[in-house]
């Protein structure tokens, strides 16, 4: 089976609301093709493992996606189910899924079957990483721990047009919600209360004062930012506001948060944390140059070591101990659109360097 054949296959199994059907496909193709040890968890991840040695290296992917738009949708008749368009054209696949992410777990999938590894070699696609990473969090917790991975999520035309690089950190979130807690009265006797909006408003100058943090990653500074995104709060024009909340959304930096323990320090202020996706810094520096020494093999361009601005399940397995990398076909500003495509030709880059990899890593002492 060809690559384009695999990941149109893939692509065309619907996932953004049950990853059922994709793991399906993933488990039997891998329990067909390859003589590894396949499982399959409660939630439905799908990890193959093969070869032996003291060290793991990891092909990381997600078979989950988010909702496609309609154009994206092709619906069967009769006993058909209901498919994701795919359309080949001008180099590239069209269709949802296709950058984000099942064009590059289809290359581990090959780049898997294929490679003879230099140690123990798995390859991993986790459910949920469009909701939170849920998940790789559900295989960590169970004990999924590779020494190394290769994080398929996008790292092309970071640094140059038509160059597949290799993205050692990028930037986690942290969501937060931020209430104001008063005590309400008429409009017309306002001091016999306290005003939530008053002190939400105070909360909001404060969190524009808090100090972004920043770090230096692959010689580039990745900044920290703190954005207030919501607000809410009153009952009637003639109420004093009993509460008033707002929502922070902070991009995080490796080792760093911004002190938002200084905002709940303020009187009348709760400070919740709903969401929190770790940041990501590979701290092995010939890991890194590894995998770069792989990708610089299979491109006419000239691969660098970049920083990425966008949380991904990488972020969960540097928290647990794992050094991850993140190498793939998808480019900024093509996952989640209507219009979603991926180069085939980066995809096949893609494939090669991942076997390369998986061939020279890790090495012998």
């Amino acid at each position: 089976m060809s690559l384009v054949d695999l990941t149109r296959d893939l692509v065309s199994i619907p996932s953004h609301e049950d990853e059922a059907a994709a793991g399906d496909f993933l488990e039997a193709w891998l329990r067909r093709e390859t003589d590894a040890d396949v499982t399959r968890d409660s939630v439905g991840n799908v990890i193959a493992r093969k070869g032996t040695g003291e060290e793991t290296l990891a092909f990381v992917g997600h078979h989950d996606v988010v909702e496609p738009a309609a154009s994206q949708v092709a619906d069967g008749s009769g006993d058909d189910a209901t498919e994701y368009a795919v359309e080949e054209r001008d180099g590239r696949l069209y269709g949802r899924g296709t950058a984000d992410m099942k064009g590059a777990v289809a290359a581990a999938l090959l780049a898997f079957r294929d490679a003879d590894p230099a140690g123990e070699l798995v390859v991993a696609s986790f459910v949920g990483e469009e909701i939170g990473g849920v998940g790789a969090q559900y295989a960590i917790d169970g004990g999924f721990s590779p020494d190394y991975a290769v994080v398929g999520e996008g790292s092309t035309n970071y640094s140059g047009q038509d160059v597949t690089d290799v993205a050692v950190a990028h930037k986690g979130r942290r969501g937060s919600t931020i209430t104001a807690h008063g005590t309400a009265a008429h409009a017309s006797e306002a001091n016999a209360g306290e005003n939530a909006i008053y002190r939400a408003t105070a909360a909001v100058d404060r969190v524009r004062d808090l100090e972004r943090p920043s770090v230096d990653a692959a010689g580039e500074r990745l900044e920290g930012r703190l954005t207030v995104t919501e607000i809410e709060g009153g009952t009637a024009m003639n109420v004093v506001p009993a509460r008033c909340t707002f929502t922070v959304d902070e991009r995080t930096v490796p080792g760093e948060r911004a002190a938002l323990e200084r905002v709940a320090a303020l009187d009348g202020i709760e400070w919740t944390v709903d969401q929190d996706l770790p940041a990501m810094r590979c701290t092995d520096e010939a890991f890194a140059e590894a995998v770069l020494e792989a990708a610089d093999g299979v491109q006419d361009g000239d691969p660098e070591l970049v920083t990425k601005p966008h949380a991904t399940d990488a972020g969960w397995l540097s928290a647990a101990g794992t050094e991850c990398v993140i190498y793939g076909p998808s480019e900024p500003g093509e996952a989640h659109t209507d219009d979603e495509s991926v180069s085939i030709g980066v995809l096949e880059r893609c494939r090669e360097t991942y076997r390369r990899v998986a061939q020279r890593w890790p090495t012998a002492g």
